[in-house]
Order: structure tokens, then C-alpha cells, then sequence
């Protein structure tokens, strides 16, 4: 009987065996910080943008809020999708795919004449940057051993937040110089550049030792996707789910809301937001890259890595409730700080949302609980820049915008202590 073609998750587990035990592993994780720098990069755009555009276009703050939370669309529900892609066909052709797309979209934003061309094209963003984290999971899970999953997930979540920082301090250097329209069109097209080391380097990698006649004809080991919609039945993925809703949404209202809340709501230049909208997601990064580095270390002196992970994110998230006081305390600068140290405990928590899902899942579903992961965070991305601008627009501040955000953030709390126990398994 001829033996059956080997399946593209066991040829990418012949690839992984031979780079986990390889330093050049580490170029990996330097592309995948790289890749999440560009990404974020196009991705937060919009939100130092958005004072300018509400100004242009005559838009009040509820709909801008429409506008910051239409990349979450279809980003949402493309997660589950985008994460069985990358189990079934591999990280190095999704991820490379679903970049091109992406970035090309984010040139052609320059282009956009209106609200409604400016919704499409953050849509369309949405639907290539659908495959970013289930695809950078799935790579953490693939070639590096666990005591490392930690230090290099925080190491590309570094990148998302200094993507972001990188973004504004750029926006507020050339937005007055040289317009919106300029600014979407060079960051859209510089980033390509990532595309060739990208893919030189997971060609040699991604299915070696096999022949690449073999991965043409391979079949999928992870179930169907009709069967990972079975896997919101278990405890742990709707604990996933949830969990990274609040944390989520939190982000999602610093990603969105900061530039534009330091200068509606606090009354700062635009040189000042670049600097002040900047500098809280400088200091989150180098917090995420100390989180990871730290929860790897505990794990590595012998402490159960759930339980570790779990305390990380819960202390996380209570940290991040001081966007309470916030948006409460009068003197602006005392806002920006703790703004700043509640971004700070976001960090704390992020490498650890995701390690822990690579920690409580098997490896062949890694991908698409890392997709049902995404898809319950961005549903709060849909969410939160909406309703925060609403808030904003109906009551004239944003007090109870960020009250609500930290009531979230205990949901979190809750969600991550008590319905995350058992391991994740594939449906038979």
C-alpha cells in the first residue's frame, strides 16, 4: 500500500524540529517583530490622523468613531478563517499573502476622497491583517521550545506598540508638512521591503527535510473548520474568548481614542500628541519585552506555566484600571502618567494572552483557537472606538467612556481566573 502524503502540519514539524535547535531561530523572531512593526504601523495610522480628517471632512467625534472601529469588521470574523488557513497551508505563504495585501491597501488609503472610501479601505486593511497573529502564533508554537514562547511572543507584541509609537511620533512630524494623503501612501509602500527576507528565509525553513513535490500534495492535519466551531463548547476557549475581549478592548481604546483624547479632550498640539500619544506605547513595549522575559524565567526555575501565565495577565489587567482615575484627575500631565502606567500593565499581560493559549491548546489547533482568540478581542475592537466616541459626543467627555473601559478590564480579571482550567483539544 503506497504510504499516505505527509500531511503540511508534519512537514512543517520536520522544518520546525531542525530550526527550534538552531540559533538562526532568532532571525524568525526578528522578522516577526519587523513584520508587527510595519503592520501596527499601517494599522494605528488612522488615529493620529483622525483630528486632521474630523477637521477636513467636517466629521463629528461619534462618527469618527464609526470610522477607527471599520477595520474591525470583517477583521473580527476573518480571525477563525485566517487562523485554519495558516494550520491547513502553512505561516510562510499566509502571513506573506495577507502582508502584500494589506500593505497595498494602506497605500491606496491615500487615495480616498471621503468617509465612505476611507470605511473601504480600512475594511479591506482588516481583512488582509486577519492572518498577523494566528500566523505569528502558529510560528512561536512551530519553532521555538516553550521555555522561549514567552520572551519571543513579547518580542513581536513590542513591535505592535512600537509600530503604534513609531506611527505618531511620524505622523507628527509630516502630517503638517505634507498632508493625510502622502502620509497613508509611504507608509503603505515602504514596508513591501519585509516580503523578501520574509520569504527567503521560511522557503529553506518551513519544509525541509521533505521534498517540495511532497508539500504540493500534502493534506491538512488540523480538523475541518466546521469542527474548530465546535471548540467555543469548551471551557478554556470560551475563557480565551472573553478574556481577550476586555483586554482587548482596552487596547483598543488606547489604540483608537489616545491622540485624539489628548487633543479633544486635553487640549494638547499636535506636536505635543505625537510626543505624549508616543511615549505610553514606548514604555508598554519595553514592559512586554520584561513580561515575557520574566514569566520565561519563572517557568524555566520550575513554576507551573499556566498558573504563571494567568498572574500575569490578571495583575496586568487590574494595572490597566487606572485609565479610571485618568480621565478623572484635572492636571493633564498627572492623566498622561497614569494613561502611561496603564498601558504599562497591558503590557504586563500581553506575551502572556497569547503564551497562554500555546500553553492550554495543542499545537495542531494552535492556529485556530489563536483565531478565536483574535476574533473575541476585535469584536471589542469593533466596539470600543465606537461607543467611546459616542460617550465622548453625547456627554462631552470622555470620564464615562474610560469608566466603562476599566469595568471591562475586570471582566477580564474574571474571565482569565475562572473559566481557564483544563487543555484545549482538537474535535475527533
Amino acid at each position: 500500500m503506497k504510504p499516505a502524503a505527509p500531511s503540511v502540519h508534519a512537514l512543517a514539524e520536520s522544518g520546525s524540529e531542525n530550526l527550534r535547535d538552531s540559533p538562526q531561530r532568532w532571525w524568525l523572531a526578528a522578522l516577526l517583530v519587523v513584520g508587527m512593526i510595519f503592520g501596527y504601523g499601517q494599522r494605528g495610522a488612522l488615529s493620529p490622523v483622525a483630528p486632521y480628517i474630523i477637521k477636513e471632512l467636517g466629521l463629528s467625534p461619534a462618527v469618527m468613531g464609526v470610522l477607527l472601529s471599520a477595520f474591525f469588521w470583517v477583521y473580527s470574523f476573518m480571525q477563525m478563517p485566517a487562523g485554519w488557513l495558516v494550520d491547513r497551508y502553512g505561516v510562510r505563504r499566509s502571513y506573506a499573502l495577507g502582508y502584500a495585501f494589506w500593505s497595498a491597501v494602506s497605500a491606496l488609503t491615500g487615495l480616498a476622497n471621503g468617509l465612505a472610501s476611507l470605511i473601504a479601505a480600512r475594511v479591506l486593511l482588516g481583512v488582509g491583517q486577519s492572518v498577523a497573529f494566528p500566523a505569528s502564533a502558529r510560528a512561536v508554537a512551530n519553532w521555538f521550545p516553550d521555555r522561549e514562547r514567552g520572551t519571543v511572543t513579547g518580542a513581536y507584541l513590542m513591535g505592535v506598540r512600537l509600530g503604534q509609537a513609531l506611527v505618531s511620533i511620524t505622523a507628527g512630524y509630516l502630517l503638517n508638512a505634507y498632508g493625510w494623503k502622502l502620509f497613508f501612501m509611504l507608509i503603505g509602500l515602504v514596508p513591501l521591503v519585509w516580503l523578501l527576507p520574509w520569504n527567503l528565509f521560511l522557503k529553506r525553513w518551513e519544509h525541509r527535510g521533505v521534498s517540495m513535490a511532497a508539500a504540493t500534495k500534502a493534506r491538512p492535519a488540523s480538523p475541518s473548520f466546521a469542527k474548530s466551531l465546535h471548540l467555543f463548547r469548551n471551557r478554556t476557549v470560551l475563557g480565551i474568548f472573553l478574556g481577550f475581549f476586555a483586554y482587548d478592548y482596552v487596547w483598543y481604546v488606547y489604540l483608537t481614542w489616545l491622540p485624539g483624547y489628548l487633543v479633544l479632550g486635553r487640549g494638547f498640539t499636535a506636536k505635543e500628541m505625537g510626543f505624549y500619544s508616543s511615549m505610553p506605547f514606548l514604555a508598554m513595549s519595553v514592559t512586554i519585552m520584561l513580561s515575557g522575559l520574566a514569566s520565561d524565567w519563572l517557568i524555566r526555575k520550575g513554576w507551573p506555566e499556566t498558573s504563571v501565565r494567568k498572574g500575569f495577565i490578571t495583575a496586568g489587567l487590574a494595572v490597566a484600571c487606572l485609565i479610571v482615575p485618568a480621565g478623572v484627575v484635572e492636571d493633564k500631565m498627572t492623566s498622561v502618567w497614569l494613561l502611561a502606567m496603564s498601558l504599562c500593565g497591558l503590557g504586563l499581560a500581553s506575551p502572556n494572552t497569547w503564551t497562554l493559549t500555546q500553553a492550554v491548546c495543542s499545537k495542531e489547533i494552535v492556529g485556530t483557537v489563536s483565531g478565536i482568540q483574535n476574533f473575541g478581542g476585535n469584536i471589542g475592537g469593533i466596539i470600543a472606538p465606537v461607543l467611546t466616541g459616542y460617550i465622548a459626543h453625547v456627554t462631552k467627555s470622555f470620564i464615562l467612556a474610560l469608566g466603562i473601559t476599566g469595568v471591562i478590564a475586570v471582566v477580564g480579571i474574571l474571565s482569565y481566573l475562572f473559566l481557564i482550567a483544563s487543555r484545549a483539544e482538537p474535535e475527533a
